[in-house]
């Protein structure tokens, strides 16, 4: 039997040692080291480097594990027990030296996320979670905002960088957020949007054109603090659908049936 906890902590020290490297590299990364994958998607050594440091750990922490990594520095494959890895989120922030970005790592047991692990590097916050083991940041235990209402709410986001599929929507549900709720945050970061929903410094985060790694450990981590995961329809295909809804219990309903009159129920 596996025991979660003692994975956890093993991802935990994986994390911290891919953060080591990632801290040395802050200030030293040049446009020439930069590289682009596709539209706005940009990727550095130091993404690889982590990724590959990640990688190399958690192979030793449960070796019959698959990976699904962003850098695809390891092949990727199915398994019962799949790792889901973000050596980077918030790639263009630490390029810029925006100081919102982090790592983020997600054990997946075939359909559901127990393991969930985020860490802050500007902060030092670690955020972490195992299936029914509550939430925690820093030791901490966490949990989301009380926050009862839209008009009380502060809402996250991330802007679409490549995917404008759904600008004009996007564009015309922004402008009603603005309008009806305390204010709208972009940090750059999904897996850091979702944390701080967990600990309750956001009310609701909502994004679309987001991929596995953007989403499984900060989701889990938002649930084990008491907040509600689910997709733009309010069902359960957050991790692979590409778009997710992230809000505390109080006013989950109401956000996902107003995000709903305009991406839904058009």
């Amino acid at each position: 039997m596996i025991e979660l906890l003692h994975i956890q902590t093993q991802t935990i020290h994986a994390v911290q040692k891919a953060a080591n490297f990632i801290q040395q590299q802050i200030g030293h990364v040049h446009q020439q080291d930069v590289e682009v994958k596709s539209l706005n998607s940009l990727v550095t050594y130091v993404d690889k480097e982590a990724e590959k440091i990640l990688v190399n750990e958690l192979k030793n922490c449960l070796p019959q594990a698959t990976f699904i990594t962003e850098e695809n520095t390891i092949e990727q494959q199915q398994g019962e027990w799949q790792w889901i890895i973000d050596p980077l989120d918030g790639t263009t922030n630490f390029i810029h030296q925006v100081p919102v970005f982090c790592i983020s790592v997600a054990l997946k047991y075939r359909d559901e996320i127990v393991v969930g692990v985020v860490y802050e590097l500007n902060r030092n916050e670690l955020f972490y979670a195992s299936k029914n083991k509550g939430a925690f940041l820093n030791g901490n235990k966490i949990q989301v905002s009380a926050t009862q209402s839209m008009s009380e709410s502060l809402i996250a986001t991330g802007f679409p960088y490549y995917d404008f599929d759904f600008i004009d929507t996007y564009l015309s549900f922004f402008k009603h957020l603005m309008t009806t709720t305390r204010g709208i945050r972009r940090l750059g970061s999904s897996a850091v949007d979702l944390c701080y929903i967990a600990c309750g410094r956001f009310d609701a985060y909502f994004e679309y054109a987001l991929s596995p790694w953007d989403v499984a450990a900060g989701a889990l981590i938002v649930q084990e603090a008491g907040g509600v995961v689910a997709d733009f329809k309010g069902e359960k295909n957050w991790l692979f659908g590409r778009e997710i809804v992230a809000t505390n219990s109080l006013i989950a309903a109401t956000f996902q049936s107003t995000l709903s009159t305009f991406f839904i129920n058009k």
